[in-house]
């Protein structure tokens, strides 16, 4: 069956209510749930996830096709709008619907900032 843009949608918006869910339980966090879209200041999929002290954005992702590049633009982007320490991608892993065997993608840069806890600035 093809997807059309209704269907996407709604695998969009039960990826990001199975990722929501799998980390609230995962962390024993009930702020982490789906985020109300805001258009042009979006501020990721993800709301309440915190490390360090600090937010994390999530983008979560539901797609056949793997955008890698343009994913994580859009997750710094985000993390920037939400004042964010750093975006990252979760991605739907074909063959499994548990939320915590999904993948996640990140600049080697996003991931130092999450080890430090400190934003990593583009030179």
């Amino acid at each position: 069956m093809t997807r059309n843009r209704s269907s996407a949608k709604a695998a969009g918006s039960r990826f990001e209510r199975s990722i929501a869910d799998g980390l609230a339980q995962a962390l024993n966090d009930d702020r982490i749930d789906r985020r109300v879209k805001t258009g042009a200041k979006d501020r990721g999929d993800i709301g309440g996830v915190r490390i360090h002290g600090q937010r994390l954005v999530i983008e979560a992702k539901d797609c056949s096709r793997q955008e890698l590049p343009k994913w994580t633009r859009e997750a710094q982007l985000e993390a920037g709008n939400d004042d964010a320490l750093t975006g990252v991608v979760v991605a739907k892993r074909r063959g499994t619907t548990n939320p915590l065997d999904q993948w996640v993608h990140m600049t080697v840069r996003d991931l130092v900032a999450l080890i430090t806890g400190q934003k990593q600035e583009h030179p």
